[in-house]
């Protein structure tokens, strides 16, 4: 995949991370595209990990987009306690 469409991809994922995990999150259009592409990239590596796959390799593959989703949700709920913490 290039690094074109792993940007799109991880900005949408984070669109649909902060859509399924409703709430007040900082940041706007470039927090949520690091939170998707990190998503991707946790999503990719712990598919490797768990299931010996390489899911992040075709744009329109399935396996990319719900691995980057998974990811995403738990890069944002990690981003939420982190945030959390230092707003207090």
């Amino acid at each position: 995949m290039g690094i074109i469409a792993f940007l799109i991809l991880g900005l949408i994922c984070g669109a649909i991370a902060k859509f399924l995990l409703p709430g007040n999150d900082p940041g706007g259009l470039i927090v949520t595209l690091v939170i998707g592409v990190a998503g991707a990239l946790l999503g990719g590596f712990l598919a490797g990990v768990l299931f010996n796959t390489s899911p992040i390799d075709e744009f329109w593959d399935l396996s990319s987009w719900l691995t980057a989703i998974i990811g995403s949700v738990l890069v944002l709920l990690v981003w939420r306690a982190v945030a959390g913490r230092t707003r207090r």
